[in-house]
């Protein structure tokens, strides 16, 4: 449990134990309190009780929404071998286990967990000088979209495509904090090692994971948003571990192709929600016609 857990400081631990996944220490005491559920006890660490709390495992995803609503991460750690292979090994061995998924705000892909007329976009933010470059995705739809703009049109950007994480460094996340407009994206940064917002390493990486010769074949772009794909397909590698994110080739949006809008007059032409913050009456809802969730998202 401690090996694993040193992996995934950052994350709640979802440690399957037979049909429940169990959290332990501090996760427990975190979990116990958001989803409200009872805080037992199990054995003694360094003469001190063990906090310990579960759910079934049939039932998990049911608690995962008020974790990730609050801005947590899972790890979900399942058994990678039943208990009769394991003693094969050794009457007293115990069985493996491992990570196979890290559910974090911006890649859920369980239908259960989404919102079905809502974009789920994770995102990162890649700042040069006046030069913002946002990289966004949608796992669900596969759509991988990058631009950049001044740094004074950021908070339009960000009003417009509103993500549900947003990727930054941590030097990037300071030098943001001063800013009023700001406040509201705090709880939904992942500070990320700067290493992962490398140009030079960002065409490389993108050009590895689509199999193509350079970056040269996605377009023209700035080494800002290589730095942003770059920094996202580092993190969907992190958290898909094994699971094959099927991802379109990225593709640059050009800023001056739209008409720009700050986050107060989208509100009040209420194109995505009323400004009671319904969907329905908005101009989104009355072109929607589509069938599937998917489709809506797309939309």
């Amino acid at each position: 449990y401690f090996e694993i857990k040193s992996r995934y400081p950052e994350c709640l631990l979802f440690y399957r134990m037979g049909d429940f996944y169990e959290l332990f220490f501090d996760d427990a005491v975190t979990a116990s309190s958001i989803l409200d559920i009872a805080l037992t006890k199990r054995g003694k660490y360094a003469g001190d009780e063990i906090p310990m709390c579960g759910v079934p495992v049939h039932a998990a995803e049911a608690y995962l929404p008020k974790l990730i609503a609050s801005g947590l991460k899972i790890a979900v750690c399942e058994q990678m071998e039943t208990p009769e292979e394991a003693k094969k090994r050794g009457y007293k061995e115990i069985v493996k286990r491992d990570v196979v998924r890290i559910v974090t705000p911006g890649t859920i892909t369980e239908e259960t967990l989404l919102a079905p007329q809502q974009a789920h976009y994770l995102a990162a933010l890649a700042l040069h000088g006046d030069v913002a470059a946002l990289a966004w995705l949608e796992l669900t739809t596969g759509e991988f979209t990058t631009t950049s703009s001044s740094y004074a049109q950021l908070p339009a950007m960000l009003a417009r495509i509103q993500p549900k994480e947003l990727l930054v460094t941590q030097a990037t996340y300071d030098a943001l904090s001063a800013e009023p407009w700001f406040i509201e994206w705090r709880e939904r940064c992942s500070i990320r090692p700067e290493v992962q917002f490398t140009p030079s390493s960002g065409e490389r990486r993108l050009a590895a994971h689509f199999k193509v010769a350079s970056g040269i074949s996605f377009g023209e772009f700035n080494p800002q948003e290589f730095a942003a794909c770059c920094a996202l397909i580092d993190y969907i590698q992190l958290t898909q571990l094994d699971a094959s994110a099927r991802l379109d080739a990225p593709k640059r949006e050009q800023a001056d192709d739209y008409l720009q809008m700050d986050g107060a007059t989208r509100r009040n032409l209420e194109l995505t929600h009323t400004l009671a913050g319904a969907r329905r009456g908005s101009l989104l809802h009355a072109m929607d016609e589509t069938v599937t969730a998917a489709g809506s998202r797309a939309l």
